[in-house]
């Protein structure tokens, strides 16, 4: 008994070992270095179009949740804390972190913790908010810390599948929605009638004004191609604009209007505070401990958020290529927490829908140069194009450096002509983009489309029927968990999403077939499904193709298999914008 114990054990901290400590992180620390110089070697107009787009889409919904963090937490934190935050880390990440791809800022799930923290520290404990949230997010940095030195993504985030991911990416754009419909209320309790129904219509006009202009590109053969192409890229800029505009235009200025609130000058919210700095050593020991336990809560929170964002702004439907890591990024992440609580200001993580769709705002049209060979060894040159996202750090940089700037009063007072309808028409466009590319959304329209036009499915599967229950579960999840977000227990909410990875392996393969989950489910963070694996440890060749060393992501020597026996190689980029 003691000797397979020790075995085990041995096992499990081996060099290859799934305990390893810094494993990952020399792993991830190689891969930095691999693609650090050529992602500041590209830039282009489609990426300065990306840092405008991801500018307005991060820096408003925050300011969004720094009114309600501002009536919620004492006024320790309103409207520059959240700037200040957002840039701050951003900028970091932009320049430290291994996925410039993914986004951070001020999230609505922390932004509920907080103020749950703060009514705690104001009515039960009697103890100052901010030193007890100092020390929450530091013991947050060293539990970061630890989850990246042992590996902590290979034993949890590579048995995460499609399943919860698209739930979670569901969840996020419902609550955007939700978002919306929540400033129209404030709006209906502040204004006249008059000037509430011009919010609504300067919400969906702005939204709806977004959404056709992001489709400029299919436009041909109106316009110019490059005008096209700029008004794709600037939509919601362009929206934005036009609406904050107009209310202030003719008659409309007249009306009475809702506005983001501001600060006049660089100074913490509270009056109370002439610096960004925290005396958090000051908080007494007991409740230091105390703290462990909330920032622990933060650590789960954030963890499960900033890998998820990080995996869906990566997919397969974007064609990343470079080499990614999520150590790295995590111990960086815990870094950044505990500067935002020394601070005093609200940590920033991974966001979601904004990751996925700065992904979606890189997307362009490249040509490649393969080569094809048949199982007969014949080989032919071609060339093709493929959708694929500008793999760089500018975008993230720049819209970083951009939030940043709008700490300074006179960005400031810019932001305080910010009608709230417009952030309700943003948060619909962001909304709407995220949900257009969630595999639910598809599905969904199959329920609603007749047998007999729906795709053909794999001979495997029967029929539909499965397909569409399993897609009826996951919507009723997501409505569960939602609910769940409006209440007290909202913060918990990820332990929910952490709980349907074991129930998808050992609870699902046991209520529909193994088929039908390999055909609407795979692993997110690796190639191929929980079926192909358990194939694999049965000895069974799937679909009669040896699938070993053969990825998504090609390594310099290999390729790809495209069906019909021919193997596909890159040759070389030529990275031309169609």
């Amino acid at each position: 008994m003691s000797s397979s114990w020790s075995m085990k054990l041995t096992k499990t901290f081996r060099y290859d070992g799934p305990l390893r400590p810094f494993r990952l992180l020399k792993q991830d620390r190689k891969n930095l270095s691999k693609r650090y110089v050529s992602d500041w070697k590209v830039f282009n107009q489609l990426i300065f179009a990306s840092a405008v787009y991801v500018l307005f889409t991060n820096l408003l919904p925050g300011i969004t949740f720094a009114n309600d963090l501002y009536a919620l937490t004492g006024k320790n934190w309103g409207t520059i804390e959240v700037v200040f935050s957002t840039g701050l880390c951003g900028i970091i990440f932009s320049i430290c972190a291994i996925q410039p791809l993914n986004i951070l800022g001020v999230t609505g799930p922390f932004s509920i913790l907080a103020e749950n923290m703060f009514s705690l520290c104001d009515t039960s404990f009697n103890i100052p908010f901010l030193p007890f949230m100092a020390w929450s997010l530091i013991h947050a940095a060293w539990m970061h810390y630890f989850l990246a030195i042992f590996n902590a993504h290979d034993w949890t985030m590579r048995y995460v599948t499609t399943f919860s991911t698209e739930i979670f990416s569901l969840l996020n754009s419902i609550i955007y929605f939700h978002k919306a419909i929540q400033e129209l209320e404030r709006a209906h309790a502040n204004l006249s009638f008059a000037a509430f129904l011009y919010s609504i219509i300067g919400a969906i006009g702005t939204c709806f004004l977004a959404v056709f202009l992001a489709s400029a590109e299919k436009w041909k053969p109106y316009f110019h191609r490059y005008l096209r192409m700029g008004l794709s890229e600037y939509a919601a800029a362009i929206s934005i604009v036009i609406f904050i505009a107009l209310p202030h235009i003719g008659e409309l200025k007249d009306l009475d209007k809702d506005t983001l609130p501001i600060s006049a000058s660089f100074h913490p919210t509270n009056p109370e505070r002439s610096v960004f700095f925290v005396r958090f050593w000051e908080l007494p020991v007991s409740w230091i401990f105390v703290a462990i336990i909330p920032g622990a809560i933060i650590t789960s929170l954030f963890f499960f958020d900033h890998e998820v964002s990080s995996i869906i702004c990566t997919t397969q439907r974007y064609g990343t290529r470079k080499p990614g890591g999520f150590a790295w990024d995590i111990a960086l992440l815990g870094t950044t927490t505990a500067l935002c609580g020394i601070l005093g200001i609200p940590p920033a993580n991974g966001l979601l829908p904004q990751a996925p769709l700065h992904s979606e705002s890189l997307m362009h049209d490249e040509k490649e140069n393969i080569s094809l060979s048949d199982l007969a060894g014949a080989e032919r040159n071609e060339t093709r194009v493929s959708r694929r996202v500008y793999e760089q750090r500018w975008s993230h940089f720049l819209h970083a450096a951009g939030i940043l700037c709008f700490m300074s009063p006179p960005f400031m007072h810019v932001l305080g002509l910010t009608p709230t309808s417009v952030l309700a028409g943003l948060f619909l466009f962001m909304g709407e983009q995220s949900l257009s590319v969630n595999p639910i959304l598809y599905r969904t329209f199959y329920l609603l489309t007749p047998p007999s036009e729906l795709p053909k499915i794999p001979q495997t599967i029967s029929s539909y029927i499965p397909i569409h229950i399993y897609t009826i579960v996951q919507i009723v999840v997501t409505v569960v968990i939602f609910i769940v977000t409006l209440t007290k227990a909202g913060p918990a909410f990820p332990i929910i999403i952490i709980a349907l990875v074991p129930i998808r392996l050992k609870v699902m393969n046991r209520m529909w077939g193994r088929e039908v989950l390999r055909y609407v489910d795979a692993w997110a963070c690796r190639e191929g499904t929980p079926e192909d694996d358990e194939d694999t440890r049965n000895g069974v060749d799937v679909d009669g193709v040896n699938r070993v060393g053969v990825g998504g992501k090609d390594e310099e020597v290999g390729g790809q298999w495209i069906g019909d026996g021919i193997m596909l190689r890159r040759l070389s980029d030529t990275r031309d914008k169609i």
